[in-house]
């Protein structure tokens, strides 16, 4: 479109099935620029990750687009990754050929940190799995939080119960002590939580009509989306699927499909039944602590759903 001004993206994230519905979202939308993919481990290994963005990337014809491998495992904690959700590989156990495009030479963390300090006030970092990565770049280089335009992040349960266990969604809860380190960072942070992504679903009458548009893209998310369709029927009792990391990408590029309140949110990182649980005080009850990030608590799915369908279609 003549005269846009494109959203200067940074993704984050483990792919994993849904962050690659988002990567693809994100480069198909017309009012992105994606600066680059930088992976960590999380719903699969870090290996599988980073092949992950190289070969989704490489499909849709991003190969300009660095992919930078990060953190393999949490900062504290051992690695539990969500097999039975996105596959062995990741993928949906599409098992693909090993991409032809290389990973950059350069670090996640080290990519991270440069991106946005030569580039003050300009990118927006979407966080799409585990913050471990994020709370490296921010031990290092405390002034990211002053750089960043943005940082919009797929993680937490605020009213709502977790999807890891009953209290916890399972980005924090993969590395709780990153997210404590983010959310006390000072970034400005919106929070994309399961009380709204568990109400915005992909399905499968939905999924049909990104198949019809017949391009590579949308007949190759067809495959893996149906994996994870079927995940969600057989476990959730859901006929479709939640839309988590697309969904935080779309609030990125458009805030007018979510509501939001202030609020003081932290993570629990020592309860025995209760790790990784956001604790939110809507209503600011405690005065001590002033909000430090925008949280989720109402979308318009169903805006949502079409544009991602709008943008898949595309070839």
């Amino acid at each position: 479109m003549f005269g846009l001004t494109k959203i200067r993206m940074l993704i984050d994230g483990d792919p994993g099935i849904d962050d690659i519905m988002a990567i693809s979202y994100a480069l198909k939308s017309e009012k992105v620029k994606l600066e680059g993919v930088t992976t960590v481990a999380g719903n699969t290994t870090i290996d599988n990750a980073t092949k992950n963005a190289l070969k989704i990337l490489e499909i849709i014809n991003g190969n300009e687009i660095p992919v930078a491998r990060g953190t393999p495992k949490p900062i504290l904690r051992e690695l539990k990754t969500a097999t039975d959700v996105h596959g062995e590989d990741g993928f949906g156990n599409l098992y693909l050929n090993p991409p032809k495009m290389k990973e950059s030479d350069t670090h996640a963390v080290e990519f991270i940190i440069k991106t946005i300090m030569d580039n003050p006030k300009e990118i927006v970092l979407v966080s799409l799995g585990p913050l471990t990565n994020i709370a490296v770049a921010l031990l290092i280089e405390p002034r990211l939080t002053g750089y960043v335009r943005e940082m919009v992040i797929m993680g937490g349960a605020i009213k709502v119960r977790g999807n890891v266990t009953s209290e916890a969604e399972f980005n924090i809860f993969t590395d709780p002590e990153a997210a404590k380190l983010v959310f006390h960072s000072g970034m400005p942070i919106t929070l994309v939580g399961l009380d709204v992504t568990m109400n915005t679903v992909l399905t499968p009458e939905n999924l049909a009509v990104i198949e019809d548009a017949d391009t590579s893209i949308s007949l190759l998310i067809g495959q893996i989306i149906r994996h994870y369709m079927k995940f969600y029927k057989e476990i959730r009792g859901i006929d479709g699927c939640a839309m988590h990391d697309p969904l935080a990408v779309g609030v990125a590029i458009d805030k007018t499909l979510v509501k939001t309140e202030k609020a003081y949110v932290s993570v629990e990182t020592k309860g025995e039944l209760t790790l990784g649980k956001t604790v939110a005080d809507l209503g600011s009850v405690d005065r001590r602590h002033p909000a430090n990030m925008e949280v989720c608590l109402d979308v318009d799915s169903e805006r949502f759903i079409q544009t991602f369908i709008d943008a898949l279609k595309k070839r």
